[in-house]
């Protein structure tokens, strides 16, 4: 099966839901309604389950009760990221099968025995990893290198389900009121906090994103809560241009326009700027960003790039001009500090687009056009997924 057509399953596919404002119906899908999901292992339940290289089903997966120290949820939102695509392309290792989803936003439906600080009702969402805690990069703290690290919707089944049992340590409790698509940010927020960590600016200094993608456009709000100035982003498509204005940036080019490095460099007084984020993932783009950045700047590798794309870099111009160049792997101890985050980000000036669990497809090729700053799959609806639905029932049986 082609990423381009539907998933295999013996029922109708679902119409597309795309939506900037709550609908006022949820998507029709060929999953059971809300209130006949099974509360316990009786039953199965939907999931959308890779199987190989442009080969993804929608399958009924036995349900079961939480082990002690798990917890049972129900997804509400599930972000479609670039990971997700690349797994299906087969461009990205993953387990086969597994259910794939990691940016997770659900209630919580069962806790075990041996959770404390969740109870039943809970909104939460889910930091995605498994580490062994046993290699030397765990034992220095290190955990996100860690050898034998398996993430949740790559080696572990994931959120897009209408059931998901995760170790209760890594579910956290959402603020009051976070509506699920935007709970369902935070593992990529938390993975834009940790990239800022590494980055370490100064308020009061330019910086200057490439790509303003939904990662991008975190990074922009992020930099101006932080006090830098001015903020600048770099996209080719407008409405990504749009986005970057509406998240805080001070100025935004096309860098397709041949002015536009130069007006860039002219925003922080001819001296190029001190922080530089590629959120493209691109050896392209490393090299522009290295060209615009100041004597003594950082760039930060951000965006996944192919393994084999390659830059251009002269040694002498790192050590004269004493540039540094950081990357930043996942959301190593961020996934509290973005819950705290995001009631006070302007989170909600994406325009989400929604599906069901049987139009994975159409949802990554929705992601791969731009058109909708943000995709989700909503297992169990757009009014959940938006916050307009009643959550009482959901996962009861």
């Amino acid at each position: 099966m082609t990423a381009s057509d539907p998933p295999q399953t013996s029922t109708p596919a679902a119409d597309r839901v795309q939506t900037s404002t709550p609908a006022a119906d949820p998507p029709q899908t060929s999953a059971p309604a809300a209130d006949s999901v099974p509360a316990t292992s009786a039953g199965t339940v939907p999931a959308v389950r890779f199987h190989g290289p442009a080969d993804v089903r929608l399958e009924e997966v036995p349900a079961r009760d939480p082990l002690p120290h798990e917890v049972a949820l129900a997804p509400l939102a599930v972000g479609v990221c670039g990971t997700d695509g690349h797994i299906v392309a087969g461009d990205f290792p993953a387990a086969r099968p597994v259910v794939l989803g990691h940016e997770v936003c659900g209630r919580v439906t069962a806790v075990g025995s041996a959770v404390d600080g969740l109870a039943v009702g809970d909104l939460v969402t889910v930091e995605p990893h498994h580490y062994c805690t046993g290699c030397v990069y765990c034992r220095l703290g290190q955990e996100h290198l860690c050898d034998h690290r398996r993430g949740y919707g790559v080696r572990l089944d994931g959120g897009m389900t209408r059931r998901q049992l995760v170790p209760g340590r890594i579910a956290y409790r959402l603020p009051a009121g976070t509506v699920p698509w935007i709970g369902a940010l935070t593992e990529p927020l938390a993975c834009c906090v940790h990239g800022m960590d590494r980055l370490a600016p100064v308020s009061g200094l330019p910086l200057l994103v490439y790509g303003t993608g939904p990662a991008g456009a975190m990074m922009v709000a992020l930099a101006r809560a932080a006090g830098l100035a001015p903020v600048v982003a770099m996209d080719p498509r407008p409405q990504r241009r749009d986005l970057a204005l509406a998240m805080g940036a001070h100025a935004v080019f096309d860098p397709g326009d041949p002015t536009a490095e130069a007006a860039a460099r002219a925003l922080t007084g001819g001296h190029g700027f001190p922080y530089v984020v590629d959120a493209v993932g691109s050896g392209r783009v490393l090299r522009a960003a290295l060209d615009l950045a100041s004597r003594g700047g950082r760039i930060l590798v951000f965006g996944v790039a192919h393994p084999d794309d390659e830059v251009p870099i002269r040694p002498n111009e790192i050590f004269s001009r004493e540039l540094s160049i950081v990357g930043a792997l996942i959301n190593p101890y961020t996934h509290h500090r973005a819950v705290g985050l995001l009631p006070t980000l302007p989170l909600d000036r994406l325009t989400p687009a929604f599906f069901g669990l049987d139009a994975l497809p159409a949802a990554l090729a929705e992601q791969r056009s731009g058109t909708a700053d943000k995709v989700f799959l909503a297992p169990y609806g757009v009014d959940l997924a938006t916050g307009v639905g009643d959550l009482a029932g959901v996962g009861q049986g």
